[in-house]
């Protein structure tokens, strides 16, 4: 049985360049009520390589002390920001992980 942090970085990992997920949609998908600060603690802790930048809040907005890191990293993904500085969760929303265990 892995910890909750393992299942934060399972369903991150299978995020496609050029689409994001909030933190309370990996929340969601884990059955966690209220587990968006979970994801949030998980994604600090994340190993290398993991792309924790493809993780925004609820308004499409980077959330985190590395902004600038995180925007350009979407960037460079294809991903485009509005004038406000939010990603359009419309066009840009990952749907969905593979299956996972809880």
């Amino acid at each position: 049985m892995s910890t909750q942090f393992e299942q934060v970085h399972a369903i991150v990992a299978q995020i496609p360049p050029g689409k994001v997920v909030t933190y309370g949609q990996i929340a969601q998908w884990l059955g966690w009520t209220h587990g968006a600060r979970t994801v949030g603690w998980a994604l600090r802790a994340a190993p290398a390589g993991l792309p924790w930048h493809r993780v925004v809040n609820a308004q499409g907005r980077i959330s985190l002390d590395a902004d600038d890191e995180q925007r350009l990293r979407l960037e460079a993904e294809g991903v485009t920001f509005s004038p406000t500085g939010r990603v359009d969760l419309n066009t840009y929303r990952f749907t969905g992980p593979i299956a996972l265990e809880h």
